[in-house]
């Protein structure tokens, strides 16, 4: 059986939190974070948490749970929204789901597995690092493309922290970042979602809303 969820994402400051709760009002719903910054306490006003007031007395869920300095990754937070899910669903509640963080949602709604992926090792890891601070990213990207090709080419040279770790994969699992994504998707995702993209034909709009949202922060 699929689960039938909503989901509601578009870029910064483009009212994502108040549809979420409009919606959740309308179809008798709750909604769960899909941001990556708002899952930490103690950092509210730069990363925009929704106040007491704009929840409207809607539960929200996977906000403000962990501290800065704890280790969280995308293989978690599917974990933690799929438990948060069922719990919704056994009170005969929508599971909404509101955020930017595009990996979180597609990592969750595509029922991506995690098991090869979550492979890791400190000491490859930080050689790896200390490689990629000496020889620089173009170089470490060099070695990527000669390892997965296909992967290399969806990742910019700069992109440091993705490039390493699929290199880490390789070498701990023997398999490439292409090989486990596919492996990942083996089972079908368990989810029916529908998914409401925000966007805005004039961009200047967009822009001033986020320009007012940081006056907003520093004013705070």
């Amino acid at each position: 059986m699929s689960h039938k969820v909503v989901a509601i994402i578009g870029p910064t400051a483009s009212g994502k939190t108040s549809l979420g709760v409009a919606v959740a009002e309308k179809l008798n719903g709750e909604i769960i974070s899909c941001d990556s910054m708002q899952i930490y306490k103690g950092m509210d006003i730069a990363t925009a948490k929704p106040t007491i007031e704009e929840q409207k007395g809607i539960p929200h869920h996977l906000v403000d749970f962990i501290y800065p300095q704890d280790s969280y990754s995308v293989a978690r937070y599917v974990k933690d929204a799929q438990k948060a899910i069922e719990e919704i669903e056994s009170r005969g509640k929508l599971p909404i789901l509101v955020g930017g963080t595009g990996l979180y949602l597609k990592s969750l709604v595509d029922g991506i597995s995690f098991a090869q992926q979550q492979q890791n090792n400190g000491e490859v890891r930080q050689q790896l690092i200390s490689q990629g601070e000496e020889l620089g990213n173009e170089e470490m990207h060099r070695r990527l493309v000669e390892i997965d090709p296909a992967y290399a080419a969806t990742l910019h040279p700069n992109n440091s922290g993705r490039v390493i770790r699929a290199i880490e994969i390789f070498m701990l699992t023997g398999k490439t970042m292409s090989e486990n994504l596919i492996l990942s998707k083996a089972t079908p995702s368990p989810y029916s979602p529908t998914i409401v993209g925000i966007d805005f034909s004039q961009r200047e709009v967009l822009y001033d809303r986020i320009n007012r949202r940081v006056d907003i922060m520093i004013e705070n």
